[in-house]
């Protein structure tokens, strides 16, 4: 029988590290610290909406929504976009939803993007980040993040070299990539980080895309998430993405959003409309009553994440793991060297195989995957007595020597 390889563009990233990591833990029936999705159900209200979405008849509600939006659903975004003080917008000509901010990324990619152009990724990143590069043929330029150094930053927050950053703009760039609370590390750019960001966009003209899907998840006052588009003279030039799920313990509707100027969002449904069209219709109309339930189902949310943090974070540290606590998002990194491992792939499959927990080999997010092999990533986004269960099998592990 003939073989016929996967297409060269995306041939070197395999199968996503997330599924793996699941399916190593349903194989070893292990506590599922892996993927980042709660294991308990979001808002009734909200499920309640999308019932009687699929129970009306109203055919609009069942069929094809418009390709950019349902009208109620762009309406709540742009009100809770201008309730946050960013710039007004038009439901109609600056916001696109999307399948989930999954699909958001290749259409902005692959509709703003041209060959040949570079594009700013910080490192570690999303995986989909660096697929999405290839598949528009553009050129990733990596700038590292590097873990905490307490001496340098207090906060312990992952950070930059602004060197490293103003050296990655060429004559080239056509965009950076932004992701703030960050995947996997937590972290949540600052202000002054944000401003030196736009201030390298406007001298380079370049376009920022943000990725904020953990916008609402931050957990220290003094490091809120700041929006790259509320900066002074970003509106024009960023295009900002987000999503439902994270804010709503909602992570399988697949509701997302691009919200944009009228030149990028013409880019960003260039590519949509071929990739997905439209998102699920009644999930749309339930995701509207949800953006305009506010804070009421987010600020509980948030409590319960930031008593998720303090336990698993606490109970690493005791194991004798190192702890980079996270400013934002549903993740821990940490430092597992003590354990004796020689890679972040080789500790996660005993973790899975041996222990009986799962979690994520972070050189999966690194274009040079050495510079994770002494980490792991841990997701709380769990019920406590999950993460109890977890913690009690972790209790396994021992030092030893390198393996």
């Amino acid at each position: 029988m003939p073989t016929f390889p996967v297409a060269a563009r995306l041939a070197p990233f395999g199968t996503s590290v997330f599924a793996e990591m699941t399916a190593l833990a349903v194989k070893h029936n292990a506590v599922n610290l892996a993927q980042g999705f709660p294991d308990f159900n979001g808002p009734i209200e909200i499920r309640e909406a999308a019932i009687a979405a699929l129970r009306s008849e109203s055919p609009l509600h069942n069929q094809y929504a418009r390709m950019f939006g349902v009208p109620d659903l762009n309406n709540a975004l742009a009100d809770a976009w201008t309730a946050r003080a960013l710039p007004a917008i038009d439901p109609n000509t600056c916001i696109t939803v999307t399948t989930g901010c999954t699909e958001a990324i290749p259409a902005v990619m692959l509709g703003l993007l041209n060959p040949g152009d570079e594009i700013i990724l910080f490192e570690p990143f999303y995986d989909s980040y660096r697929a999405c590069v290839s598949m528009a043929d553009a050129v990733p330029r990596i700038v590292r993040l590097h873990p905490p150094d307490l001496s340098r930053d207090p906060s312990g927050q992952f950070w930059f070299d602004p060197a490293e950053l103003k050296a990655a703009f060429t004559s080239r760039t056509r965009a950076i990539l932004v992701n703030t609370p960050h995947n996997p590390t937590g972290k949540v750019f600052t202000r002054a980080e944000l401003n030196l960001i736009a201030d390298l966009c406007k001298q380079h003209d370049a376009i920022a895309i943000t990725d904020e899907v953990y916008e609402h998840l931050v957990y220290e006052a003094n490091l809120p998430h700041v929006s790259l588009a509320g900066l002074p003279g970003m509106f024009e030039r960023t295009v900002t993405m987000s999503s439902l799920g994270k804010t709503f313990s909602l992570t399988g509707w697949k509701i997302g959003w691009v919200i944009a100027p009228p030149d990028l969002t013409k880019g960003v449904r260039a590519a949509h409309q071929f990739l997905t069209f439209g998102a699920a219709t009644p999930l749309q109309h339930a995701a509207a009553a949800a953006i305009r339930s506010g804070r009421t189902h987010i600020d509980p949310l948030v409590a319960q994440f930031r008593s998720n943090r303090a336990f698993l974070g606490d109970a690493l540290r005791n194991l004798g793991f190192g702890v980079h606590s996270p400013a934002g998002s549903y993740f821990i990194m940490a430092d597992h060297s003590r354990f004796g491992f020689t890679s972040d792939r080789a500790f996660c499959e005993h973790l899975a195989s041996e222990v009986g927990v799962a979690a994520i080999p972070p050189s999966a997010f690194y274009e040079e995957p050495s510079r994770a092999k002494s980490l792991v990533r841990f997701a709380f986004c769990k019920k406590r007595e999950t993460l109890e269960a977890a913690v009690q099998r972790l209790a396994k592990l021992k030092p030893s020597a390198a393996r």
